[in-house]
């Protein structure tokens, strides 16, 4: 009720330029919706990493099955990016994000919640990847057809921030809530909190007008052919492998192999990891107004974590305080997507918006899928008895050389300043 609350002060205020045009309340109250939808995605795609004892302990997981129960909501949803934009710029958000969230995400938590066995876990995450899919898309479609160019950075991370409150709450609240209740209640609460949210879309959110312009057709192939977007891509595929990796699956694994946490000592570190990717959003959304760049923004947070990784490759810190230290820095430079997404989307006409925004997000979010799986090849491959730390000095390692890789492709793209928009 806060969260609405907020959404609902900030758009009467007319502080942000998506509000300009939207003169009518439902139009407000959905925004505020599709952001519920959000907190609940963003949550699914982090939870694992508190729920690691009690899957290993009751389901017998290991960490190469919970690495594909994440992979699995990350591939799923990048996969679904492709026909959620054509469903965007054909029906609209209001259907393409009520239907998909209610039944997709309904039915994928409804089984992680009885689920008996490892592989009703990874199904059912791929489930809830597909349902969550339009969360982020609907409404950043609905800024772009609404708002001003230059604000659309501000627009998105602001939004994102308050959604990543989910991510906030799957940390220690999550497990305070499991040692309380069991994790089978919180994942039939879940699902109530799922189906609502999803008939909240379908029945209060509204449709932006749609905007004629005299481009007409086209799809994916026309977006892949606009060469600006070439070196921006790869930094795109690889934003959010490291925070999106640590954060959703492998802070657990690491501070119960490293360091012998528990279920609520993972969920204060993860806390803290959670609230600096939010402060980060937060504060890179409006950078790339106040520096009047994109590129070197997204740039520098990016080799900001690039360095802490290699860091972190070398071997683990000698106390749990220096790692969450490290986890915090990563969350909070690693939180870029939004001027990453602005700067894409500067290069793709507007009636190509639908497919622009979900490409360049399946770019982020599949690849962040795709190195859930394989970081699990990583650090199952590199596992030495008597030696945890081994595995993921190679895995911070592997993270260091692919974001090298993408951030020196991402040096030869062209920047878009927003006072020029």
């Amino acid at each position: 009720m806060a969260l609405v609350l907020i959404l609902l002060v900030m758009a009467l205020s007319g502080d942000y330029g998506f509000w300009v045009h939207a003169t009518e309340r439902r139009m407000m109250v959905g925004i505020a919706v599709y952001c519920l939808s959000y907190v609940l995605s963003q949550f699914y795609r982090s939870f694992l990493a508190v729920l690691t004892p009690v899957l290993t302990s009751d389901l017998g997981m290991d960490p190469t099955d919970l690495a594909l129960a994440s992979g699995a909501w990350f591939v799923c949803f990048a996969l679904f990016q492709f026909p959620v934009g054509y469903l965007l710029d054909s029906y609209g958000p209001r259907r393409t994000a009520g239907y998909i969230f209610l039944l997709f995400a309904g039915s994928g938590i409804a089984l992680f919640a009885f689920a008996s066995s490892p592989w009703m876990v990874i199904v059912a995450m791929g489930l809830i990847g597909i349902g969550c899919s339009p969360a982020l898309m609907a409404p950043m479609f609905i800024f772009a057809h609404t708002g001003s160019a230059a604000k659309f950075a501000s627009s998105v991370s602001t939004f994102v921030a308050l959604g990543t409150l989910g991510n906030i709450a799957g940390t220690e609240p999550l497990a305070l809530a499991m040692d309380a209740f069991g994790w089978r209640v919180v994942g039939i609460s879940l699902l109530v909190s799922t189906v609502v949210v999803g008939i909240g879309i379908l029945t209060l959110t509204a449709d932006p007008k749609r905007i004629e312009t005299e481009a007409s057709g086209g799809g994916f192939l026309d977006i892949l052919k606009i060469r600006e977007l070439w070196p921006i891509f790869p930094l795109i595929l690889t934003g959010y492998v490291v925070a999106g990796g640590i954060r959703g699956l492998w802070v657990g694994p690491y501070l119960e192999d490293i360091y012998g946490l528990g279920s609520l000592e993972i969920g204060r570190v993860t806390l803290f990891m959670a609230i600096s990717l939010v402060l980060g959003t937060f504060a890179f959304g409006p950078m790339d107004r106040i520096f009047n760049t994109r590129k070197w923004v997204v740039f520098i947070g990016n080799a900001i974590v690039l360095i802490t990784c290699a860091v972190l490759a070398v071997g683990a810190p000698v106390s749990v305080f220096w790692a969450t230290i490290a986890f915090v820095v990563i969350g909070f430079f690693g939180a870029s997507y939004a001027v990453q997404m602005a700067h894409g989307k500067s290069y793709v006409p507007s009636h190509l918006t639908g497919r622009g925004v979900t490409l360049l997000n399946f770019c982020s979010i599949g690849g962040a899928g795709l190195f859930q799986v394989i970081s699990g090849w990583v650090v199952e491959s590199n596992t030495v008895a008597g030696d945890p730390g081994n595995a993921y000095q190679a895995l911070f390692l592997c993270y260091s050389i692919v974001l090298a890789a993408a951030i020196c492709c991402y040096l030869f793209s062209r920047d878009a300043k927003p006072r020029t928009l």
